[in-house]
């Protein structure tokens, strides 16, 4: 199967008009590329809900630090070019940064305060003010029915769903559960980075946040739960641990209560890696 490539957005919104006209259903799937089977998963997730499916590929600048990695991030269009079109996506939305942004770069930003300035907001600064401003654009530009965003990056899917209601954004936010490799490592573009060694290593992650679902279930404090976690990956072999954090499902609050929802969420170096990752 083909799949069209659109590079602007007056493009997009003429094809999505098109669609509009003879009635169908617009699902978007919005990327950063390097693209991999947890993304293929938000395609098919999104062509089982939706006449056409929009697959967008943009690196957003606004989104990295001063010193993480923009400009060694994998960029593969071509490749994933063919694996959109193999699993039978439809349009593919791959815009440069002046389309993005203009050519001065945008001077408004999206900001959720609270919620995206803790955990990863924390530890990267700005981070969710990049990610809501650039999908805050994207569903604008292509005003889809539905939007899906994997639940590994459990915050972002946080950020953006309040952002989508408090700006009444005409768009169904939809989460993907998590895809894992056989070992339970969570699928991600920043896998690349991980030497045979440390690829070894990285499924301790998953195995360490689900025994601590699996104690806290069972009574164990979150505290001490997040420290013993903490150590784990320590004597593991990871470098640093950024967070093990157990927060309420529906906003990331701290505090259990009895019969609520719960996260356990984590961010941890491995080599050149920083991994995230997170269970209920």
């Amino acid at each position: 199967m083909t799949i069209s490539t659109l590079r602007t957005v007056a493009d997009l919104r003429a094809q999505v008009s098109q669609w509009r006209a003879d009635g169908l259903t617009v699902g978007l799937v919005p990327t950063m590329g390097a693209l991999h089977d947890g993304h293929l998963t938000l395609v098919k997730t999104a062509l089982a809900k939706c006449d056409r499916v929009i697959a967008t590929i943009f690196v957003n600048p606004k989104q990295f630090g001063p010193n993480e990695d923009l400009d060694s991030y994998p960029r593969t269009e071509n490749e994933d070019r063919e694996k959109l079109a193999d699993v039978g996506g439809h349009v593919l939305f791959a815009p440069n940064v002046a389309e993005m942004y203009g050519t001065d770069g945008g001077v408004t930003k999206i900001c959720v305060s609270g919620l995206g300035d803790i955990l990863e907001g924390a530890f990267r600064p700005g981070f969710f003010d990049g990610v809501a401003t650039v999908v805050t654009k994207l569903l604008l530009q292509a005003l889809p029915d539905v939007a899906f965003f994997g639940e590994k990056d459990y915050q972002q899917l946080a950020v953006i769903k309040r952002f989508v209601a408090d700006l009444n954004i005409p768009v169904t936010i939809e989460g993907v559960p998590t895809v894992r490799e056989t070992d339970g490592l969570a699928m991600s573009s920043r896998n690349a980075y991980l030497d045979r060694e440390e690829r070894q290593i990285a499924p301790l992650l998953y195995r360490t946040i689900s025994e601590v679902s699996e104690r806290f279930k069972m009574g164990g404090d979150a505290e001490a739960l997040s420290k013993w976690a903490t150590q784990q990956l320590l004597e593991g072999g990871f470098q640093k641990v950024d967070y093990v954090a157990l927060r309420k499902a529906h906003d990331l609050a701290e505090g259990a209560v009895k019969g609520e929802a719960m996260r356990v969420l984590v961010a941890a170096f491995l080599g050149k890696a920083r991994l995230i990752d997170n269970v209920g």
